[in-house]
């Protein structure tokens, strides 16, 4: 292994264990919040609370799933793995979206299952239920600051996304003490579910791109060819790809074809491409140099 490819490796390997780091700070937070919110639930009588609860409980289980993913990822290459597990630190987070999207479909018709129940909330209770889950999400999202793999993010979506929803949880108890307007209650539930199934979706597509190799988000691969054409002694470049392990770590390989031969020459402009690279945010970059007389088969591709 190059000493580069070390580097990189050892980068990215110090990037996910702190990530590991905060996952587990933020599972635990989460796990704490959820067994007062299902007290709380049973305490106010409320179907918003008990929709956040439910909501909560498949966030440990995301929480929970990708903080053991982000320990997977931390693994180096090996026979089975030549880029490593980095991968596996992406997958809590688009798991975490399907568990998402199904359980807002589920919180629904939950809501709209007890809209006509003669059950009266308590709104002190609801109120006091949401200034605590606001307290500790926030505590959560303070653990992931920082973070930056897909994993990371899709754990802090769900956790802002409960933020919002207890925000407007206490909107609405503070609404139903003073105008002891009950359906405020389920009516809220509903638009819980709502958001939290909009999101859900947008973080399975950016899952679904990069597990498809999509090319990363921020990458203009045009202005990758332009740079790189732009530079001496480069004649034209091919069979140019780029992809992401994670959403974070981005991945290019490239033919260059070059109008010097000396083994030098070609070593010192293989290392203005890679600096080259690196400024426009690729951090892997696997470069292979041709000649202009040299037939390769990938030339079209």
């Amino acid at each position: 292994m190059s000493h580069a490819h070390h580097d990189h490796h050892h980068g990215f390997a110090e990037h996910e264990h702190v990530g590991s780091k905060r996952l587990r700070a933020a599972f635990l937070l989460n796990g704490l919040f959820t067994v007062v919110e299902l007290g709380g639930a049973w305490w106010t009588n409320s179907s918003a609370v008990l929709g956040g609860a439910l909501h909560d409980i498949g966030d440990c289980l995301i929480l929970g799933a990708a903080w053991y993913l982000q320990r997977v990822s931390l693994r180096g290459r090996d026979a089975r793995y030549s880029y490593g597990y980095g991968r596996y630190s992406m997958l809590g987070g688009w798991l975490a979206s399907i568990v998402l999207g199904i359980g807002s479909v589920a919180l629904l018709a939950f809501t709209i299952s007890r809209i006509n129940m003669a059950a009266e909330p308590y709104a002190p209770g609801i109120m006091a239920i949401a200034v605590f889950g606001l307290v500790m999400n926030f505590l959560a999202i303070a653990a992931l600051r920082g973070g930056h793999s897909m994993n990371e993010k899709g754990a802090r979506l769900h956790l802002l996304e409960d933020v919002m929803s207890w925000a407007v949880i206490l909107v609405g108890g503070l609404a139903m003490f003073f105008s002891q307007v009950t359906w405020i209650d389920p009516l809220m539930s509903l638009g819980i579910a709502l958001f939290i199934g909009w999101n859900a979706m947008k973080v399975f597509k950016e899952g679904t791109g990069i597990l498809m190799q999509r090319l990363p988000s921020g990458i203009d691969e045009q202005r990758i060819t332009q740079a790189l054409r732009a530079l001496p002694n480069v004649l034209s470049t091919h069979d140019q790809h780029t992809w992401t392990l994670d959403g974070h770590y981005t991945v290019l390989t490239v033919h260059i074809v070059t109008d010097v031969a000396e083994p030098e020459a070609q070593a010192t402009l293989k290392q203005t491409v890679r600096e080259t690279l690196s400024a426009l945010g690729v951090q892997h970059a696997t470069i292979e140099m041709e000649r202009a007389n040299e037939i390769c088969a990938l030339q079209h591709h």
